[in-house]
């Protein structure tokens, strides 16, 4: 075999293979390298579980002081539900009342939800059915979005909003009264400030025009809707459209089939400057969301909440799972070690 090196040209070096002489193609750079001994490992598994055990206890002892009362109206309202079987009785309206007694204070902020059991949010067509360009008040051509069948309707009117979600929102009206002696007080409640500020200031947007009538001006109202979007708060013009808080709490789709929306908060004022007290109450619902041909169930949710949220321990839970699963996990390690180090020593004496 003839040798590469004749085919240079003569006096012209082979150009070098080897890497550039730099710390860090060389290899010369600091390096360190964790030597894992017995204690150290031991300390690890210990402090992460006792540090998720205390997180973990602090969890569920915050979660079980939560005060909270939930109410079934499903059955209780069951003329109205008969009513909304017949799509046809939209338009006839249909209230009923459920009472029920407070036996103590609830103090603090009391926090209003609707809950919902057995609707399916997390289909992936009805996730999609949406258009975020049309929520934030663009002209833009629905029928080229992801809204269909609820789109435009068969004369070409489009559908605002459109998609299956915004067709399906929530919309009973749930009022609470507070029965005191003889007298009937409507607690004060606020229906603003309850959706996350990125979707009331950011994803959400009414359009630009003088008024919002004129705004949505060729568009129809979603075939499930009693009025149209602009006219959803009439006692608010604020409150109306696309940002429209009850609008946007429902668009923020659950991962789970039961699942509840904060509804409304109770004003601290007057009776009810520390909360709401011990005593009678009643709901007046007008009903319009109709639940049995899915075989659903609603709730009326009166809560507090704590510095971890509201009522629900898994988190705590969780925690307390880790935990016990990483101390234990250092006491099989540490019998482990002691058995190895007990019988290395026995062969060392022999």
């Amino acid at each position: 075999m003839k040798n590469k090196t004749s085919f240079l040209p003569q006096g012209e070096a082979q150009p070098s293979r080897c890497p550039d002489n730099s710390a860090f193609k060389q290899q010369r750079l600091p390096a360190w390298k964790p030597q894992l001994t017995i204690a150290s490992v031991l300390s690890v598994f210990f402090l992460t579980g006792a540090f998720c055990l205390t997180v973990g206890v602090c969890l569920v002892l915050s979660a079980n002081s939560v005060r909270e009362i939930q109410i079934d109206y499903s059955d209780k309202c069951s003329d109205c539900s008969k009513l909304r079987e017949d799509s046809s009785n939209w338009n006839k309206e249909c209230h009923c009342s459920v009472n029920f007694t407070l036996k103590e204070d609830i103090l603090g902020d009391v926090f209003m939800y609707y809950g919902l059991q057995n609707f399916y949010q997390n289909h992936r067509r009805y996730v999609m059915s949406r258009s975020d360009a049309q929520l934030l008040g663009r002209n833009v051509n629905i029928q080229r979005s992801y809204c269909a069948p609820f789109s435009t309707y068969r004369n070409g009117t489009p559908m605002a909003p459109c998609g299956a979600i915004a067709n399906s929102m929530f919309n009973d009206t749930i009022d609470l009264f507070y029965n005191r002696n003889s007298s009937v007080i409507q607690v004060p409640l606020l229906k603003t400030g309850n959706s996350w500020w990125t979707d009331k200031n950011v994803k959400f947007r009414n359009p630009e025009a003088y008024n919002l009538s004129s705004a949505f001006a060729g568009t129809a109202r979603p075939p499930y809707w009693q009025k149209p979007v602009y006219l959803l708060d009439e006692e608010d013009e604020r409150n109306n459209g696309y940002v429209n808080e009850d609008f946007i709490v429902w668009m923020r789709v659950s991962a789970f089939a039961t699942f509840r929306n904060l509804y409304r908060r109770v004003r601290r004022i007057r009776q009810f400057a520390d909360g709401l007290p011990a005593g009678n109450y009643t709901f007046r619902i007008s009903y319009n969301f109709p639940v049995t041909k899915f075989k659903g169930r609603k709730h009326v949710i009166l809560s507090t909440v704590v510095w971890s949220g509201g009522s629900n321990p898994f988190l705590g839970i969780a925690y307390l799972v880790s935990g016990t699963a990483a101390t234990l996990a250092g006491f099989v390690i540490t019998g482990i070690h002691l058995k190895l180090r007990k019988k290395k020593t026995y062969f060392q004496k022999q």
